[in-house]
């Protein structure tokens, strides 16, 4: 199932996202909701949840039904989140 969604991702959304220097990864796919993160310029993006609905929600799922519902994931970047400790802790110097 993996295989065809990156698919439809591949084909019919990555090309609009690729436009404004932004993608998207699959996090995980159970249960018929396929959990997405975008990345680049479109990964906090005040647009990204439109762009998860309109355009990647919308696609995915009429392209494959199994797909019921499409999830943004908003997590931060293990080294980032590291480095930000790190500053608040004044254990870099500026």
């Amino acid at each position: 199932m993996l295989g065809k969604i990156e698919k439809v991702i591949e084909e019919k959304v990555r090309p609009s996202l690729l436009s404004h220097e932004g993608d998207v990864q699959i996090v995980d796919f159970t249960d018929g909701i396929l959990r997405i993160r975008l990345t680049g310029q479109c990964s906090g993006c005040p647009s990204a949840k439109l762009t998860t609905e309109e355009l990647i929600g919308k696609t995915v799922m009429s392209e494959i039904p199994e797909v019921t519902d499409v999830v943004l994931v908003n997590e931060v970047n293990p080294e980032l989140l590291d480095f930000a400790k790190k500053l608040l802790n004044h254990q870099i110097e500026r």
